[in-house]
């Protein structure tokens, strides 16, 4: 499972990775002429279908030969093929499902690279609920990508992007969304944000090349390791190992694993880092009705955290995908306390495969936890719900013309490094220019804006993190007097 390809651009879905499932299969023919040629060959589509779908095949074969002969003007084979294959994969009604041009199959190949050229943020295209009455739909922010433009700009998990540059994301698929945001690095993207029911922005984003992390830790006082998980990637095993060594050194009797606003990654990244905290047993299962696609995938001895020390695992509605299977298999065998809110819903399985310069992806199966619990549209709920206090209406309107004025960054950007004083100054004149935001909500909007702009940003924020504050109560009350 693999979101590498949905860096900045689509949902966090899963992809199966090389090594695992052969997900790249190469072929050396156009995708026009492999189609026309299947269709032209029914003896050979009758070895692989039904009566019903031959004369289905049959029909289409000959709706397209007829316009292609008998349109007005002179019709591009490859080009009806490709709107045919891009209706059929709509007809699916799976945002995760797609036909991939030639331009997406070089955008994937980039994002699989884990460099690219862009704003920084996972989308998702909302799925409509059944029945509804609508038929467009806006697109939903999984998370921003930790250190991109999109991240210092203050974008966040469950944002929906209305507009790019004016045009209204309504009707546009998420391949196309892609292509409005990502373009060259120093060039300017306006997109329309909608945070809540009300509250709506304009954020101008500079693109720039975007490399993703993928571990960050400290040492929290009291003996508490705290590692952040923001991808799964080929190195997070790696640098999660490094992590606990390093807590070891320090004599840490506790752990934290926040994966808030984590969109996922690599399966096997996700099993080898799980691993390290089990010696045995399932992590995480996939199920479909195709039999080579039923897997389970069980841990290897070796764990190195010891079963005695105390783990809070941090999640929230940008936990999805890996990170989803990762909080599952700790909830669901015990090994950790889980904090924050439901994560995202993301538990199903794609294949890439190649058609020569263009390709497609298609959902082929879905995650359960250890419990048989699937992820999909369902997500991983806290063992403790925290999150912060809702804004009232008049917080709501407040924020908004706060974020609009862009005050707060007029203010980081003459006072990079401001001090305790200055910053209560601040917040004294916003307050005397609107009373309705307290002082802890414009102090830590200051301090995220402070935080953004920094190179090394602290690891962890004791002060103002509700959960990160209900997690660490939790494990000194569970190590009190070890």
């Amino acid at each position: 499972m693999s979101d590498r390809y949905t860096e900045e651009n689509l949902p966090a879905s899963s992809i199966t990775p090389p090594g695992r499932k052969m997900p790249w299969v190469g072929v050396s023919i156009a995708t026009g002429l492999v189609l026309v040629s299947l269709l032209l060959a029914p003896a050979l589509m009758a070895q692989a279908v039904d009566g019903k779908t031959q004369n289905l095949l049959s029909l289409f074969q000959f709706i397209y030969l007829y316009v292609q002969n008998n349109y007005v003007d002179p019709v591009d084979a490859e080009k009806l093929i490709d709107g045919a294959l891009k209706g059929l994969f709509e007809s699916l009604e799976d945002p995760h499902s797609a036909y991939l041009t030639e331009t997406d199959m070089r955008s994937l190949g980039d994002t699989t690279a884990g460099e690219f050229g862009g704003v920084g943020l996972y989308i998702n295209k909302q799925v409509l609920p059944e029945g509804s009455k609508e038929t467009s739909s806006f697109v939903e922010v999984v998370s921003p990508i930790e250190g991109t433009p999109a991240y210092r700009m203050g974008i966040q998990a469950g944002d929906l992007i209305l507009k790019i540059d004016g045009e209204s994301t309504e009707k546009l698929s998420i391949d196309e969304v892609v292509k409005r945001l990502r373009g060259q690095p120093g060039t300017t993207v306006t997109v329309t944000i909608r945070r809540g029911p009300n509250l709506q922005f304009d954020v101008p984003l500079t693109r720039a090349v975007i490399q993703v992390p993928t571990v960050r830790y400290g040492m929290i006082p009291g003996g508490i390791g705290y590692i952040r998980i923001i991808q799964f990637t080929p190195y997070t095993d790696d640098k999660v190992q490094e992590a606990i060594e390093s807590f070891r050194a320090s004599g840490y009797r506790s752990l934290v694993i926040d994966l808030r606003m984590n969109p996922g990654g690599l399966l096997n990244s996700v099993i080898d880092t799980a691993d390290l905290f089990f010696n045995d047993g399932a992590i995480v299962s996939t199920r479909s009705r195709i039999p080579a696609e039923n897997a389970l995938y069980e841990a290897k001895p070796g764990s190195i955290v010891p079963a005695d020390i105390p783990i809070a695992v941090l999640i929230d509605g940008g936990s999805a995908s890996a990170s989803e299977i990762f909080a599952g298999v700790m909830k669901d065998r015990k090994r950790a306390t889980l904090f924050g809110t439901k994560t995202y819903g993301k538990g199903s399985v794609q294949q890439v495969r190649s058609l020569g310069r263009t390709g497609f992806r298609l959902t082929t199966a879905r995650y359960y936890t250890p419990a048989g619990v699937t992820i999909d549209k369902v997500g991983v709920s806290p063992d403790q719900e925290v999150k912060e206090p809702p804004l009232t209406e008049k917080e709501t309107e407040a924020y908004s013309k706060l974020i609009s004025s862009r005050k707060i960054p007029g203010f980081v950007s003459e006072n990079p490094n401001p001090s305790e004083r200055q910053i209560q100054q601040f917040v004294d004149r916003l307050r005397r220019e609107d009373p309705d935001l307290s002082d802890r909500i414009l102090k830590r909007m200051i301090r995220n804006e402070i935080n953004r702009h920094l190179p090394n940003p602290p690891v962890y924020d004791l002060e103002y993190d509700l959960v990160l504050q209900e997690a660490v109560k939790f494990l000194r009350e569970k190590t009190q007097g070890r």
